[in-house]
């Protein structure tokens, strides 16, 4: 009768243990915070750090708009190469050309003289059910 009880405390022992370490690498991972660093948000908001106080985040969500936020909001910290891929768009290796030169060499390599078919092209036979045209009624 006793045994039961007992594995029923460690169980609850071993869930509080998981627990506070969980805890633990979050608050490790907020100290990290620093001005400048990429962050997501519980809420999935992708931000900037700017300020950080002892309870609060000062964030810019967007260039020029700043908004404050609870440290324990901060689900992530990011970093910088992950933050531009994913805020910017920015993929690892692509090049951006200085100027337009090498842009402007493809359009003229493939402008030739080729007119578009805009004409709607219909089969005749899908047009026409039983010796009506679509959408036609029937007068009685």
């Amino acid at each position: 009768m006793l045994l039961p009880f007992i594995v029923l405390i460690g169980a609850m022992f071993l869930m509080t243990r998981s627990a506070k370490k969980k805890q633990a690498q979050a608050a490790e991972m907020r100290n990290q915070l620093a001005p400048g660093t990429g962050v997501r948000t519980i809420g999935g908001m992708y931000a900037t750090v700017k300020e950080i106080g002892d309870e609060t985040v000062l964030l810019e969500v967007a260039p020029g708009v700043h908004a404050v936020y609870a440290k324990n909001s901060i689900g992530a910290v990011l970093e910088d190469s992950e933050y531009n891929r994913i805020v910017h768009g920015d993929e690892p290796g692509e090049v951006v050309p200085d100027d337009a030169s090498s842009l402007t060499e493809a359009v003229e390599e493939s402008t030739e003289d080729v007119k578009a078919d805009l004409t709607k092209k219909t089969d005749a036979a899908e047009d026409v059910k039983d010796g009506k045209a679509d959408g036609g009624t029937e007068a009685k």
